[in-house]
């Protein structure tokens, strides 16, 4: 084996140091180069084959024909084999580097830049800067995957790829790395600053080496200069807001564009081939009107620049804008692979022509040229909302030092107007239609004094008595991972009790009497530390840490007053503090609903309605025997829904997903229906969420009983059942059932679904249920599980079941009547002969009795019944449905009635 040294030094060897850093993105470069460098050409090399094709041909057939047969290959592209390649791409990346997880990759890389060649090369007006970002950040993704690095040495190299891919679709180098600052990481440290100056440098210098000028525009050459004087800035300031104001209306064009295709419920596909078809059949019918200048609307590019070098045209431009302004809300709201940078560019330059124009005419000096210049920064400018970037993205273009002051003015107007008019970034706004809300955040401290314990702290609380002996105290500690207990007294706290308290005890060589006497005889009370440090729920996170620190403890009370209402560890900041690095939000973005995207329905001929939801394939047989049974008993019909999750980014109703499997799984309730002569109807949802959508399922379909399984424990922090089960306990208005499954039951199951079809599994099966233990306690609930038996114990053979209730000890004569009236009840309802057994059973809490009678017993079910409240919110005490099922290995059934019963 390898000495630990000769493996630390080969582990210290791959740490992304400086050098290492600087060496990936000068490769980061390159790379970002030439696949701009292939998508300039490529897009243009098809996009030439096709103004070509349209002047051989009819334009109102080639046109239109070019743009719907590649848009719907380009949409195909994307939508099979990488749907994060879907639109302009920064969105995606800017996800990314907030640790959201978005798959960024070199498939996604490959499927963006041959997509967008095919997509901008069909006509549609898209700039072809938004995917050679996502190019660059994806080979920087895929390359950084190859070398060991942290995940913030891995952001840095995205975004450096990012600013590399903008660098080398601009020719601009400091673009790219200001864009990164301005938009992407917002980072100003040293190694971020580092890497993406030597990647965009690089970008830029090897795009403009292989590709020429990004421009194509050389002004020196047209005998076209650039001016500016100091009675020009009041025009400058018009178009500052004339390009923030349109900025702002284009922005929210875009964002109903998308909404509205969403409507269309069809695929990526077909909406790029839709939004191509539009954009051919328009530019065919322009071009036809646009005279000697028949090719403008058809190259996108040489519209730009015969905007900027023509004179004044005022009609031509005010007509190029309006038809840009909606081609590009058209093919970008479809979600064709293509970026927002080029249609700005061209807008602004249109708008910057008819201001430019006006001035003329009206001071008879200045130029349209530089007003044209202008615009195209100030509604770039006012769209990204980077005013910084749009200033020198258009310098490194012209290099002319006097467009300096009338880009900064135009621009930072158009900034300001635009952000009053339409707050945020739209990168942002895209994101969250797809359900990723992106909080910006200072620093780690900044959330320490934001938050207070009552948000981190955990309600349920594992408290001990005050009279408690040190023996029982040492049955809590072994059951439990807990080092320490606080003491309480009427829900007062009045102490606290680690481990260490509990083994001092009896260790005083002095004492006269035996350890154990001494263990048995002692109370918290005594060896307790009373007074401890506390919390309100008012204290900031950094006072709590603080207060952590300064004592050496690892948790502390959270107290109102006295009374104990929570605990706050080391465990919860840390884990607090990740979720901020990670920008997780604690309340998670709004979800759209689910969608059905199969269903099969019968005759609506039963007296009420059973939801079945399906999820594991080892428990279905047994939880359609129990539907079944209860759907015959009560004359009810059974809707059984099966649900796949889809990312919150992503829509349920336009998510493709496979269902054969479902639909193999909801064909066994058909099988029984079939012959039991119950009418099914089946479902298939896609959903962001399951409870959200059996909750949707429940008001859609008037459910009366709800019928789903439960493993039986969870490990999510504040939950009692779990995330889901949670969720539907407190919001289902229709009665709740809850199946946990024994261990032996589960095994049979799955030993019967591997050796039989799954179509015969449900008639076949040998899983039975014949000893049932029922404990009462009086409540409307336990009467609701003994209506309920009648037609569970159908699933056993010759069934035994046993009435119980658990009095403490120190009652001397246990009150019968509850279990004589649920007797003779079960006898009047029973037509099989069925033995019924009632008995008391002395214990000190319910859970432990129950738990001690079916271990004893071997009771193949439990059936608890118990209301919402004694279902969840029992925390400080203990949860007597929970600690039940989860402490005993046979089936358990918790019944819940419905709300409105309640």
């Amino acid at each position: 084996m390898p000495s630990p040294v000769l493996a630390y030094r080969f582990r210290n060897l791959w740490q992304p140091r400086r050098g290492l850093a600087i060496a990936e993105a000068s490769v980061i470069g390159l790379v970002a180069a030439l696949s701009a460098v292939l998508l300039k050409f490529g897009s243009g090399a098809l996009g030439t084959w096709r103004v070509h094709s349209s002047h051989l041909f009819p334009a109102w057939i080639v046109l239109p024909l070019v743009g719907m047969v590649f848009g719907f290959l380009a949409g195909l592209l994307v939508e099979r084999l990488a749907p994060e390649a879907s639109g302009s791409g920064i969105p995606q990346v800017k996800a990314t580097l907030a640790n959201v997880p978005m798959n960024l990759s070199w498939r996604v890389a490959c499927i963006k830049l041959l997509s967008a060649i095919i997509a901008i090369g069909s006509g549609l007006t898209l700039g072809r800067q938004g995917p050679t970002v996502q190019v660059g950040a994806g080979l920087a993704a895929g390359m950084s995957r190859w070398v060991p690095t942290s995940p913030d040495h891995r952001r840095q190299m995205i975004a450096a790829g990012a600013g590399a891919g903008l660098a080398a679709a601009f020719n601009a180098p400091i673009a790219g790395v200001l864009f990164i600052v301005e938009e992407l990481l917002q980072d100003l440290s040293g190694l971020t600053l580092g890497t993406a100056i030597i990647a965009s440098f690089i970008g830029g210098v090897v795009s403009r080496l292989l590709g020429g000028g990004s421009l194509l525009l050389n002004l020196q050459q047209n005998q076209i200069s650039s001016s500016f004087a100091i009675t020009e800035i009041p025009f400058y300031l018009l178009l500052g807001l004339c390009a923030g104001f349109l900025a702002a209306l284009f922005n929210r064009g875009l964002i109903y564009s998308i909404k509205l295709y969403r409507r269309l419920h069809v695929s990526l596909a077909i909406r790029v081939a839709l939004a191509g078809l539009v954009s051919g059949i328009i530019v065919s019918l322009l071009s036809n009107l646009s005279g000697d200048n028949t090719n403008l609307f058809r190259d996108n590019t040489g519209l730009r620049e015969f905007v900027i070098a023509t004179s004044a045209n005022t009609s031509l431009a005010a007509i190029a804008f309006i038809v840009q302004f909606l081609l590009t809300l058209i093919a970008f709201g479809s979600g064709a692979p293509g970026g927002l940078f080029a249609p700005s560019l061209i807008l602004g330059s249109c708008l910057g022509h008819i201001i430019g124009a006006f001035q003329e005419n009206l001071l008879h000096a200045g130029s349209p040229t530089t007003y044209a210049l202008a615009g195209m920064g100030a509604f770039f400018s006012g769209v990204s909302k980077v005013p910084i970037t749009a200033i020198v993205i258009v310098f490194e273009m012209t290099t002319d030092f006097n467009l300096v002051l009338p880009l900064m003015i135009g621009s930072v107007t158009s900034y300001l107007v635009a952000d009053k008019l339409v707050p945020g970034s739209l990168y942002d706004k895209l994101l969250k239609l797809k359900g990723i809300n992106i909080e910006y955040k200072t620093s780690t401290e900044g959330i320490l004094t934001k938050l207070t314990a009552r948000e981190v702290m955990q309600s349920r609380v594992e408290s001990l008595d005050a009279e408690m002996s040190v023996e029982e105290a040492m049955q809590a500690f072994s059951r439990s991972h807990h080092r320490g207990f606080p003491v309480v007294e009427d829900s007062r706290l009045i102490g606290i009790v680690t481990q260490t308290d509990l083994l001092k005890v009896g260790d005083n060589p002095s004492q006269e009497f035996d350890k154990s006497i001494i263990i048995k005889q002692t109370i918290l009370r005594q060896i307790m530390t009373p007074e401890p440090v506390t919390v309100t729920p008012y204290h900031n996170l950094s006072n709590v840490l603080y207060l952590l620190d300064r004592y050496k403890i690892s948790r502390l009370p959270v107290v109102e007053g006295k009374r104990l209402i929570g605990i706050i560890t080391r465990a919860d900041i840390i884990r607090t503090e990740a979720d901020h690095l990670n920008c997780e939000n604690p309340e998670k973005p709004p979800t759209e609903p689910s969608y059905v995207v199969y269903q099969t329905r019968s005759p609506s001929t039963g007296r009420g309605r059973l939801l079945l939801p399906i999820a594991n394939p080892d428990t279905a047989t047994t939880l359609i025997k129990m539907a079944v049974a209860i759907a015959r008993e009560r004359h009810y019909e059974i809707e059984c829904v099966q649900i796949i999750l889809v990312p919150r980014y992503s829509s349920p109703a336009e998510t493709q997903v496979r269902t054969t499997k479902s639909r193999r799984l909801l064909r066994q309730t058909e099988v029984l229906g079939k012959k039991w002569q119950i009418p099914i109807h089946t479902q298939i949802r896609v959903a962001h969420d399951v409870a959200q959508a059996i909750l949707e399922t429940i008001s859609d379909r008037h459910i009366d009983i709800l019928l789903m399984g439960w493993k039986g424990s969870t490990d999510t922090p504040g939950r009692i059942f779990g995330n889901v089960v949670d969720t539907v306990v407190r919001q289902a208005t229709c009665e709740v059932m809850l199946v946990k499954l024994g261990t032996q039951h589960i095994r049979q199951e799955g030993e019967i679904s591997t050796n039989q079809h799954p179509a015969l599994s449900t008639e076949d099966s040998e899983i039975q249920f014949n000893n049932w233990l029922i404990p009462m306690a009086g409540g409307p609930n336990a009467w609701l599980a003994i209506k309920l038996l009648p037609a569970l114990v159908t699933l056993g053979n010759e069934p035994k079941i046993r009435l119980t209730r658990v009095f403490h000890p120190s009652e001397v004569k246990p009150d019968m009547k509850v279990l004589e009236d649920a007797t003779r009840q079960i006898i009047r309802r029973r037509q099989l002969y069925t033995t019924v057994i009632a008995e008391a059973v002395k214990a000190e809490s319910v859970s432990e009795g129950v738990i001690n009678l079916v271990s004893k017993g071997h009771y193949d079910v439990v059936v608890l019944g118990a209301s919402r409240e004694g279902m969840l919110q029992q925390a400080i005490k203990g949860n007597i449905p929970e600690a039940i099922a989860s402490g005993v290995e046979s089936t358990v059934i918790l019944v819940r009635g419905a709300i409105n019963a309640e």
